[in-house]
């Protein structure tokens, strides 16, 4: 099995595959340490084939080619529908999260929040807040589990609760048609990238706790993605192909600033 630890984004990052028992998930019960056990297979093609994606060159990143036309013009309304929680548990609709006419928001679906991976994004999107802010864009976060687990990532962070939702049944990543699966999860190439950013990942989870997995642990196969909206129509959306790929900050700001804000 691979062993895979937030402990180890504090030493040298090693992996290990001792024989395996059968597929599973397991969490070890220490305070601020996430274990994901992985079986080891004979090839890894006989586990996961992924389709073969569509890929494009857009200002130096390789990204998944546009896919905005994937989803029908009436995905905004469909989503607007969808209630969350806030992060201190009230219910919302996604409608009145921001302007359903003019305005701008990036809505950034997390994996869940006990995701070290979300934990950077996390780190990176509150950075940016300012510069959404001056645009005057709305930022959207939202995390699959419970309000309780979204106010431990919002303090332990820190992450501006105000921007912070929770969605414990999944419902936003299921009408976006966002990935969910063990291959998809463990085994996608795409989840490479997060070695590039090690050193950003072992910044942002120095205060990260497994208490913020979500309870069913069914949810951690849940992938996130990107979505950019003005008003109920959908200008930018990406879906992570696996863990840790998140989409270029850069694509959403030159999205962002070629649209108009009223």
């Amino acid at each position: 099995m691979a062993l895979i630890t937030p402990h180890a984004l504090h030493a040298p990052f090693s992996l290990s595959f001792p024989s395996p028992p059968s597929p599973r998930l397991h969490f070890h019960s220490q305070p601020h340490s996430l274990a994901l056990l992985m079986p080891q297979t004979p090839s890894f093609s006989s586990v996961y084939s992924p389709k073969p994606a569509r890929w494009a060159t857009q200002r130096g990143h390789l990204v998944p080619r546009a896919a905005v036309s994937e989803f029908g013009p009436s995905i905004g309304e469909i989503l607007g529908d969808v209630t969350i929680f806030t992060a201190a548990g009230d219910p919302i609709n996604f409608e009145d999260l921001w302007d359903q006419n003019e305005g701008v928001a990036v809505v950034a679906l997390l994996r869940h929040f006990g995701c070290p991976c979300c934990w950077e994004l996390a780190s990176v999107l509150k950075e940016s807040k300012a510069t959404f802010d001056s645009a005057g864009v709305k930022l959207v976060a939202v995390g699959v589990g419970t309000p309780n687990k979204a106010r431990i990532l919002a303090e332990r962070l820190p992450f501006p609760m105000d921007c912070l939702y929770a969605d414990p049944d999944r419902k936003a990543y299921d009408v976006l048609g966002l990935y969910y699966g063990f291959g998809r999860t463990f085994f996608n190439p795409a989840s490479a990238k997060v070695f590039s950013r090690f050193e950003a990942l072992r910044k942002a989870v120095k205060n990260y706790t497994i208490e913020a997995t979500p309870d069913d642990r069914s949810s951690v196969l849940q992938q996130g993605g990107m979505f950019v909206f003005k008003g109920k129509q959908l200008l930018y959306a990406r879906k992570d192909e696996g863990t840790g790929d998140h989409a270029p900050l850069n694509d959403i700001f030159n999205v962002c600033c070629k649209v108009p804000v009223s």
